[in-house]
């Protein structure tokens, strides 16, 4: 992606998709002016580094003649541990320090038992149990905090995670969905990545209610396509970078769920039309 002479543009190639290995190919390049485009689909696994940044910051040129998914202003403001907490009251226990005391204070505040995590990882890198008395406690803060220099997100431990971690998939503020990743028996997390197993399953009501609370505040934010995490009805991330589980969803479902975020991004893109120069 590049800007010349206040145009945006960028270097395309089409994408071919395919349910076998190696699922997908490229055609050729082309440049394209981003305004000339309906839709921008922005999909990148954290870390949020400075290319990433960048990236949002030309996307503004386009702002409101280009359907955006998800909204630039939305991904800078809402790193997918720290958003979370907008919506504390559905939320586990939550700390997020440095200090190494003060984490493992924490830790036995909340029954001895809790999870860690970088501030920027995805697909469970970096997540780790803190227990207390356990030797090895003291070490896993301070590497996951580079000795106190960096922030780390610590949530209670949620004994529900055995029985899964469910992925919500929303579109617009509503649901599309949900699956339900069951952790190994040698693992405390359940992401798809680390060997997490899916099932089928819907949404509770207390659900539910948790996706009608915070959905205004992700409409007003611009971020319209979003994976939440839920332990035992508790919040504990809000993906909007790249959340995954649509296939999943989709083979659960019977039929292309994906479908239904193309027909959306379609009539979005329709409603811009008049805006296009």
């Amino acid at each position: 992606m590049f800007a010349h002479q206040g145009d945006l543009h960028a270097q395309v190639r089409e994408l071919r998709v395919e349910d076998n290995a190696p699922y997908f190919s490229f055609g050729e390049r082309h440049e394209v002016r981003i305004a000339d485009v309906e839709a921008v689909f922005i999909r990148k696994d954290p870390p949020f580094d400075q290319a990433y940044l960048y990236a949002t910051l030309m996307l503004e040129r386009v702002r409101g003649r280009t359907v955006i998914m998800n909204d630039p202003r939305g991904l800078r403001d809402a790193n997918e541990k720290l958003y979370a907490m907008h919506f504390a009251q559905h939320t586990p226990k939550t700390l997020v320090a440095s200090d190494r005391e003060r984490i493992l204070s924490f830790v036995r505040e909340v029954g001895g038992r809790a999870v860690i995590k970088p501030l920027d990882g995805a697909g469970g890198t970096g997540v780790l149990m803190l227990s207390e008395g356990d030797g090895n406690a003291r070490s896993i803060v301070d590497m996951l905090t580079g000795e106190g220099a960096h922030i780390a997100m610590v949530q209670e431990f949620l004994p529900a995670v055995r029985k899964g971690d469910k992925r919500v998939i929303l579109l617009d503020g509503e649901p599309l969905g949900a699956i339900n990743r069951v952790p190994r028996a040698d693992d405390i997390r359940s992401n798809i990545h680390v060997g997490g197993s899916v099932e089928p399953c819907e949404l509770e009501e207390a659900e539910r209610a948790i996706v009608a609370d915070i959905a205004p505040r992700l409409r007003a934010d611009g971020l319209y396509f979003v994976g939440l995490d839920m332990i035992g009805g508790r919040l504990t991330e809000v993906n909007v970078t790249s959340p995954t589980g649509i296939q999943e969803l989709s083979r659960h479902k019977g039929r292309d769920v994906a479908a239904d975020v193309i027909a959306w991004v379609e009539r979005r893109a329709h409603d811009l039309s008049p805006s296009r120069d």
